[in-house]
């Protein structure tokens, strides 16, 4: 009787909530559910027929036809679970849920799958679940297309390494693996893995052991950004129960390869040298690979002094897209290196995901930071509190030991205690270590102004938080108004959904470039906090030799993190569009890119101020956009060389670049290079630059311009309106910048946008000028 009454009640709620629609049928993807089968647990193939059948008849019973049932079912559900999915319109849902053998009707409603996030951000998918009009639907993922990876090697055992799945390696693969003494194999997902050494080796000066005659990762660095690039999708990936989901790279159908240049730091942290960074590339360019992925990098240097550059050059030549880091010695500018024009450059950006950590104040206040810690405090006990500068060694600086740096700290001050420490000089997880070691039950780490509102979750090896600035500033003062301060620091939680974000993280490197100002780097952001992705299980997550701790993925962050964000997308662009050159799909994810965060304002610093170019270059990455972008700035070789001639570089120099005989032209400037974003480095009085597009949109379409002129600086462009008949169609204009000396600050950089759009496409540059 009970269960009359409430099917009752549930036909009655289900035919209610069907019927609530609207004048025009909008279809909708529903299941029709029907209990089960009667066929039981061997169903014969009359058996599977028959209940298919039913489902149609069924559904034509609602809707008019078989072939109309037909048409609308797609999926049948005849082996366990009897019923049926189907595109209906609200109508044809109601009807059909009034029929006696019908248990319910409902949406087809999407489950959050907990991912590793980075790609749900990206709009790659929605709350776990991949659109149609996903770029990763539209490139298939990335199949087949090959990226390569210059870092610290890899961990084959890894399951987003796995070939499971796979065909045969593409046919034009020429590469091959190391014969190695680490044990590494390749498979049909790691096609390639080769080591180079001997630019270390010759740097240090001594015979190297067995550890360095290895692809095998030692570091984890590697693992973590070629998985991010194109690793598998790998469910059930985590960090100490954090960051829960699945693990995935940006062209996850990809193959790729790993080319080992980094070993230990030396004296000074120098740990990949020029020598072995050539060498890897040019391996590379032999074996066939389409994408090249770089998250490394120095003190800026002229182009042809710099291995990477020298490398990225000759790759792009043969119509591979090399990927780079910014550097993370931001946020002071001109700190920006891999400033070739030629690469891709890529600063770092925070998620809408935090994995939060609160500290509890004696004084009932809770200031918000971040941690990974994979240990909690006993108790919800109020432990004492204690700067470093307070517990420090009779025989430490105050200063040294505020930033709790190695044999600073007293143990007998500090043990049982929660100690704070102020951000820099050392590594981050390094203070929680001298925390530990000192005896202290806790840490909480204090940005310093630099570091602003930057805080970072790490895997600190005790129960520790990070806190911003003016939250520090918060803590100091209340550890100084009182003799016995106190606090408690709560278990780590996954969160979603913060806001503002992306927020420009920190340490990355800002321009302008000190080598070539004109040209604006770095040329986009991607994720570069917290990222999840596979690593090594040699080492701890924090990458310390006290850390006995391994986790086959592991939360890193830096622009050696956004940078392979960047990698895979290219590498989905280079299988939806495999006639595009590497300037091509540079343009096409720059000029698509945002520049306001999820709350729709601009997005800001680290500081809370707003962000700029010189943080995040042409803005934030947007895959999905950068698939069609309308028009694009497109590059040759010759293009490159021509800029080269314009900074005073040799022509009998440059021809041996050239395939083929060259010439420097006799009139070029070096802001003529035609790159999607227009930096003028010094304006006085007025100056014209050049640009070219191509239509890669619709065939026909009229583009129109848009200015938001720098301040104190007039712009114009002629011509205005840009009209294409046809696809691959190129059209010039220039862009003239006037000074308005009367509204001009001396030195001033100042910053603005041209757009050119069809009503469809939004074709945005960047500009940049600075008053001489």
């Amino acid at each position: 009787m009970m269960h009359t009454i409430l099917s009752s009640l549930l036909l009655s709620f289900v035919v209610f909530s069907l019927s609530q629609s609207p004048t025009f049928a909008i279809k909708k993807s529903y299941i029709v559910y029907l209990g089960g089968h009667t066929h039981g647990l061997n169903p014969t193939t009359a058996d599977l027929e028959y209940a298919t059948n039913s489902h149609y008849e069924l559904l034509a019973s609602s809707v008019g036809s078989t072939e109309l049932a037909r048409e609308k079912i797609f999926y049948s559900y005849t082996r366990n679970i009897n019923g049926f999915a189907a595109i209906l319109d609200d109508k044809e849902a109601a009807d059909i849920a009034k029929h006696p053998n019908v248990v319910s009707v409902f949406l087809n409603k999407g489950r959050k799958l907990h991912t590793t996030h980075s790609w749900d951000f990206l709009r790659l998918e929605r709350d776990g679940l991949v659109p149609v009009d996903s770029l990763w639907n539209r490139s298939n993922f990335g199949a087949d297309v090959i990226i390569g990876n210059l870092d610290t090697g890899v961990w084959p055992e890894s399951k987003s390494f796995s070939d499971e799945g796979y065909g045969p390696i593409p046919s034009r693969w020429r590469g091959s693996c190391s014969r190695d003494v680490g044990g590494v194999v390749c498979n049909r997902k790691l096609i390639g893995a080769k080591f180079f050494n001997k630019g270390y080796l010759a740097f240090i000066g001594v015979a190297l052991n067995n550890t360095f005659k290895t692809v095998r990762d030692h570091e984890g660095h590697g693992s973590h950004t070629l998985s991010t690039a194109g690793g598998n999708f790998v469910p059930g990936a985590s960090i100490f129960g954090h960051a829960n989901g699945t693990a995935k790279g940006g062209s996850p159908r990809a193959r790729v390869a790993a080319y080992k240049v980094c070993w230990p730091p030396l004296v000074g942290g120098n740990e990949c040298f020029d020598a072995d960074i050539i060498a890897a590339f040019d391996a590379a360019i032999s074996d066939g690979v389409d994408v090249l992925s770089v998250s490394l990098g120095g003190n800026p240097s002229e182009f042809f002094e710099d291995g990477i550059s020298i490398g990225a050059f000759h790759a792009v030549k043969k119509d591979i897209s090399v990927v780079s880091s910014a550097g993370n010695s931001g946020p002071d500018p001109g700190t920006v290196s891999n400033v070739s024009p030629w690469m891709f450059t890529v600063g770092a950006s925070t998620l809408d995901r935090e994995f939060v950590s609160y500290v509890q104040l004696g004084n009932k206040k809770q200031l918000k930071g971040a941690s990974l810690s994979s240990v909690a405090m006993s108790s919800r006990t109020f432990y004492p509190l204690i700067s470093g500068d307070k517990a420090k060694a009779a025989d430490a600086l105050a200063e040294d030991a505020i930033l709790c740096q190695p044999e600073t700290i007293d143990p007998k001050k500090a043990k049982g205690k929660i100690l704070v420490c102020v951000r820099g000089i050392s590594g981050r997880t390094g203070k929680g270590k001298q925390a530990l070691l000192a005896g202290a039950v806790g840490m909480i780490l204090v940005n310093d102004r630099k570091s602003g509102n930057e805080v970072i979750a790490d895997p600190h090896l005790l129960p520790a938080t990070h806190i911003n600035f003016t939250d520090g500033n918060t803590l100091f003062a209340y550890i100084n108004s009182t003799r016995n301060p106190t606090a408690y620091i709560t278990p780590v939680e996954t969160k979603f959904g913060l806001k503002p974000a992306p927020v420009m993280a920190a340490f990355s490197s800002r321009g302008p470039s000190l080598i070539e100002p004109s040209i604006l780097k770095p040329d986009i952001t991607a994720p570069g906090v917290s990222v999840l992705a596979a690593f090594t299980e040699l080492v701890g997550p924090t990458e310390d030799e006290s850390d006995k701790r391994r986790t086959p993925f592991c939360l890193q962050s830096g622009t050696s993190m956004s940078c392979p964000h960047v990698s895979g997308i290219v590498g989905l662009l280079k299988s939806l569009h495999p006639d595009w050159s590497p300037a091509a799909i540079r343009s096409a994810i720059m000029t698509t890119a945002r520049i306001r965060d999820d709350t729709g304002n601009p997005m800001l610093d680290s500081s809370n101020k707003r962000a700029t170019p010189f943080a995040y270059g042409s803005g934030h990455v947007r895959p999905n956009r950068a698939m069609d972008p309308g028009l694009v700035y497109d590059l040759t070789v010759n293009d490159y060389l021509n800029f080269l001639c314009a900074r005073g570089y040799n022509q009998s120099l440059l021809s041996l670049f050239s395939d083929k005989p060259y010439a420097c032209p006799k009139s070029y400037g070096v802001m003529d290079l035609n790159y999607p974003s227009i930096s003028v480095s010094q304006l006085n009085g007025s100056m014209t630059v050049s640009r070219t597009v191509k239509n890669v949109g619709s065939a026909r379409s009229t583009y129109k311009a848009r200015v938001r002129s720098p301040a104190g600086v007039t712009v114009s462009v002629k011509p205005s309106t840009l009209k294409f008949e046809k696809i691959g169609e190129v059209k010039k204009f220039e862009v003239k910048f006037v000074l308005n000396k009367s509204n001009a600050k001396s030195e001033d950089y100042v910053f603005g946008e041209l757009l050119w759009s069809d009503g469809s496409h939004y074709v945005r540059s960047p500009i940049v000028v600075k008053h001489k």
